[in-house]
């Protein structure tokens, strides 16, 4: 079966494609890629059963990722929660001929490994066959949208939800919610504050100023004011009929106000209101417990996710730098003032 390659960002059969595609999600558009070339430089290509002349039928889309850090791979994508191979069945021969044609692109291009990061469970024992091995464990959560508002919100937490949100609505708190450069601006505000609390670097800015200009409408900041004070900021995406809430922070001196869970309910009510079917809340590390008990109290009942990954050769699996690893140790020596710096640096090695 011959396998082709083609450029998502340049080749239009691409974008229309994941419109149509019943498994395609934000991660896979021409917006996201293109977000990842600018801010990265990573080169994202398709590799697909399709020739260049008909429409693309299925694809595996991944990242050229280029680090004297952490080496020359294959990702498939970077920082993106998930990405699925698309294919109507892994059960006949397209999946494992499109897989089989990377991994000899990997060994041809001297990449040091291929990582693929699915939101469904692919098939294990043609992952095993091609020496496969899962490189990492997450809990997914996911809120149905199909309900009405009113059960939607009566399935959440009783006390650590709906209490806050009540709490945040008697304390008279605000929401400003658009994609202006001001409110991105006291995003990223929070955002640092943030990730210096938790002792890793940060995003660098440019990665939210690009994926804004690119989504356009389908970026939304949200702030939560009390009188003039930002309080909680997130960042939600929509992609057809599904939100996402992307990324949060706040200043802790005011969590008494219940205002993010209000801002996530802000976010998910006007998701349905879009006519989005679901809400995406993203993966979460399964040592990351604070996190994983809060997103139980929006979906108590999480969704596994398992990424793979292909070694080129007898090379061994290297220990990267990853967010909460050597990272963290890294970043909880270093100056205040040093943090954008670090982020700016170290992210580009960390896709």
């Amino acid at each position: 079966m011959s396998v082709y390659q083609c450029d998502p960002i340049h080749d239009p059969r691409w974008a229309q494609f994941i419109r149509n595609h019943h498994k395609s999600s934000v991660f896979h558009t021409v917006e996201w890629l293109r977000t990842l070339k600018e801010t990265y430089r990573y080169e994202p290509v398709v590799f697909t059963t399709s020739p260049e002349n008909e429409p693309l039928r299925n694809g595996i889309v991944v990242c050229r990722v280029q680090s004297w850090l952490t080496g020359r791979r294959l990702v498939s994508l970077p920082f993106s929660d998930h990405c699925e191979p698309l294919f109507d069945s892994f059960d006949n021969n397209e999946f494992a001929a499109v897989l089989d044609h990377v991994l000899q692109h990997l060994r041809q291009e001297s990449y040091g490994s291929l990582s693929i990061r699915p939101i469904s469970s692919l098939p294990v024992e043609i992952l095993q066959k091609r020496s496969g091995i899962a490189a990492g464990e997450y809990c997914f959560h996911t809120i149905d949208l199909e309900p009405d508002l009113d059960t939607i919100y009566g399935s959440f937490d009783k006390d650590s939800i709906q209490r806050r949100i009540r709490r945040a609505e008697r304390a008279g708190i605000m929401e400003k919610c658009g994609q202006s450069d001001e409110l991105l601006k006291t995003f990223y505000c929070l955002f640092l504050e943030t990730r210096r609390r938790q002792r890793v670097p940060p995003t660098p800015f440019s990665w939210f100023k690009n994926l804004a200009r690119e989504l356009g409408q389908s970026f939304e900041v949200r702030v939560a004011y009390k009188d003039q004070t930002a309080l909680a900021a997130i960042i939600c995406l929509q992609f057809g009929d599904i939100g996402y809430y992307k990324y949060g922070s706040s200043d802790y001196r005011f969590n008494q106000f219940g205002a993010t869970p209000w801002l996530f309910w802000r976010a998910i009510s006007s998701a349905k209101l879009k006519g989005a079917r679901r809400f995406d809340l993203g993966r979460t590390e399964m040592t990351n417990t604070g996190l994983l008990v809060f997103k139980n109290h929006w979906d108590p009942n999480p969704k596994k996710l398992t990424y793979w990954e292909f070694l080129s050769g007898s090379q061994k699996r290297m220990s990267r730098p990853r967010e909460g690893s050597w990272s963290k140790i890294m970043f909880s020596i270093l100056p205040a003032h040093l943090q954008k710096w670090v982020g700016e640096f170290i992210y580009p090695h960390l896709g």
